[in-house]
């Protein structure tokens, strides 16, 4: 599991984000704070992975308080969420660091979208090598490849669908001189195999890919996948 820090200086809003983040498969909200003096208090504590952090607290701001947890050494992982789009601020979340930046007011599915994200983001890092050793030019591509998922959905019959990971599976199928199945796909883009099967069946029915059969020695055949788009 994940455990996440929700943190708003309204209370109404912070339980709402911790409702939708209890939504998502894979994740808990660890802890809710609601100035940046709980907030880093909480990061000192330990057992926090994800910060969900609002930019406007009353004692500080999201960036400031994103500073702290750096000066004291705390590499814990920050998505901002708030209604602050200056250009400027979304600058200097980047420069610390912050994973994405959601825009108040948001949609579930954008949230959702994000946090399916970080966690193959997650699950990439740690088959690449837990977060140790030395990463090959392909492998850090992968891992930032995980961090472009966003909910642009634009593509003909993927409705629903992540633009980004829809074009990071593709982009596995096509350089694949054999067609992969599910389990490959999510071996090599860092999805979930649940995520990358879903994927696959919609991008078949829009004509994109060929389905075959692989029969074992189960009888149950295994579903097979090869790109077949110009």
């Amino acid at each position: 599991m994940i455990d996440v820090l929700v943190v708003d200086d309204d209370f109404r809003v912070a339980e709402i984000n911790a409702k939708y983040v209890e939504r998502i498969p894979g994740f808990r909200v660890a802890a809710r704070a609601h100035s940046a003096a709980q907030a880093l208090a909480t990061v000192q504590r330990g057992g926090i992975d994800l910060v969900l952090l609002d930019h406007y607290l009353p004692d500080g701001t999201g960036l400031e308080l994103v500073h702290r947890m750096r000066e004291q050494g705390h590499g814990t992982d920050v998505i901002m969420i708030t209604a602050d789009g200056d250009v400027t601020t979304i600058q200097a979340a980047m420069r610390l660091g912050a994973l994405h930046y959601l825009v108040k007011p948001f949609t579930f599915t954008a949230l959702h979208t994000r946090l399916e994200s970080y966690a193959a983001l997650r699950r990439t890092v740690e088959r690449v090598g837990g977060g140790r050793g030395v990463a090959v030019q392909e492998q850090v591509d992968r891992i930032f490849s995980a961090l472009r998922t966003t909910p642009v959905l634009t593509s003909p019959g993927l409705s629903g669908h992540s633009e980004p990971t829809t074009e990071l599976i593709c982009s596995v199928l096509h350089r694949a001189d054999h067609p992969l199945s599910a389990h490959e796909v999510a071996a090599e883009t860092g999805l979930s195999r649940s995520t990358a099967q879903r994927y696959l069946r919609r991008l078949e029915q829009s004509g994109r890919l060929r389905l075959s059969l692989k029969y074992g020695d189960t009888g149950r055949p295994e579903h097979r996948y090869a790109w077949v788009a110009p």
